[in-house]
């Protein structure tokens, strides 16, 4: 009998239903995700971090379910997550983050400090930009046996985790003392930098800003996938 081939996408599943059992209540919001997804995976951990019930849709990337009509009139970029809350639907994690603040947060999340907000909104932009093309793209090159150049990948990741270490050495978050929607939005393939072979030895500071996002109250855990500098 041959081994059944590894599918990251069923293993991640697995772990999230063992550690997270599903919501009993009914809730008005709705979440298209992928599990193995640091995108989705900020909007759900935020979702648990505020309470709040939601339904789970996972979507079948390896068979193209975001290519198709349905979910296109979600989402015309065909990415996840997309959350639909009543009748609105938004796509883009850090949009549905500054949402989900704003709507549900309240002050321990709504940032209404002109100042604080901006910090918030350039790391929000980092999310985007240095994280998703760094850490992010070298985790999935090596998770998806994407045919792509590691070593620039590497060497970017390498250059924006230490900016995050000294962003990190004098404050426990990444726009100061307390979390903001900042730190979830970075915390996801940074943590997982592993994967795409990119160590954190030299990184305590981000290391233990890590730990304390975690740490948080309803933290919802990010699979650890045994691939990159993970593997057996």
């Amino acid at each position: 009998m041959q081994p059944k081939a590894f599918n990251p996408f069923d293993a991640a599943t697995k772990m999230r239903a063992s550690i997270h059992p599903p919501l009993t209540n009914m809730p008005n919001i709705t979440l298209h995700r992928v599990t193995l997804s640091g995108h989705s995976h900020r909007v759900e951990t935020f979702l648990h971090l505020l309470g709040l019930p939601y339904t789970a849709v996972d979507v079948d990337l390896l068979h193209g379910a975001h290519r198709q009509p349905d979910f296109l009139a979600l989402n015309p970029f065909g990415e996840v997550p997309v959350l639909q809350d009543g009748d609105l639907t938004l796509a883009d994690s850090n949009a549905i983050l500054v949402y989900l603040a704003s709507r549900y947060g309240g002050p321990r999340w709504h940032v209404t400090d002109p100042a604080v907000a901006a910090r918030v909104q350039r790391w929000l932009s980092v999310a985007a930009g240095e994280l998703r093309f760094g850490p992010g793209l070298a985790r999935v090159a090596v998770l998806f046996k994407k045919p792509l150049d590691l070593a620039p990948l590497i060497e970017r990741s390498h250059v924006l985790l230490g900016l995050m270490e000294r962003q990190l050495a004098d404050r426990p978050f990444l726009t100061g003392d307390e979390v903001t929607i900042a730190d979830l939005a970075n915390y996801a393939y940074s943590a997982r930098a592993p994967e795409g072979h990119v160590s954190l030895a030299d990184y305590p500071n981000v290391r233990a800003w890590h730990a304390r996002v975690e740490a948080l109250p309803g933290f919802l855990p990010f699979p650890v996938m045994p691939v990159g500098l993970n593997a057996a």
